[in-house]
């Protein structure tokens, strides 16, 4: 299973999906241990008009551990096969940890100030 995470330079899960620095690829062996470790540098933006959906569908990626991210960042990446899972935060293998032990469940929310931002075009980055 490879399991992607947008983070900061720190390796914190990043607030907003389509802001953060870098995606983390986590390849999880069936055994739950992390074997190999990917990092991809984003073109921030918008995670729903960006290509990054297609860039990790292509490395093999079916899970998205995010904190914050928009309803159209979502669709995009769940029409190309990479479930999400949403309002994680914190140190990005800690949470990878956390999932495969089954410890993290979606939050349900997306970003609401996000969508507002689609309508408005306000530059507003929501808060978690």
């Amino acid at each position: 299973m490879k399991i992607a995470i947008p983070v900061t330079r720190s390796n914190q899960i990043d607030d907003h999906f389509g802001h953060c620095e870098f995606y983390r690829i986590f390849n999880v062996s069936e055994n739950n241990e992390v074997q190999e470790l990917v990092t991809l540098k984003s073109e921030q933006g918008c995670g729903c008009k960006s290509n990054i959906a297609s860039v990790l569908a292509d490395n093999g990626v079916s899970i998205m551990l995010a904190g914050g991210i928009g309803a159209g960042a979502i669709n995009v990446l769940n029409n190309s096969g990479i479930e999400v899972i949403r309002g994680c935060s914190g140190d990005a293998f800690e949470v990878v940890n956390q999932y495969v032990a089954g410890a993290i469940d979606d939050s349900g929310e997306s970003c609401a100030a996000h969508e507002q931002h689609h309508q408005e075009g306000s530059g507003h980055i929501c808060s978690h």
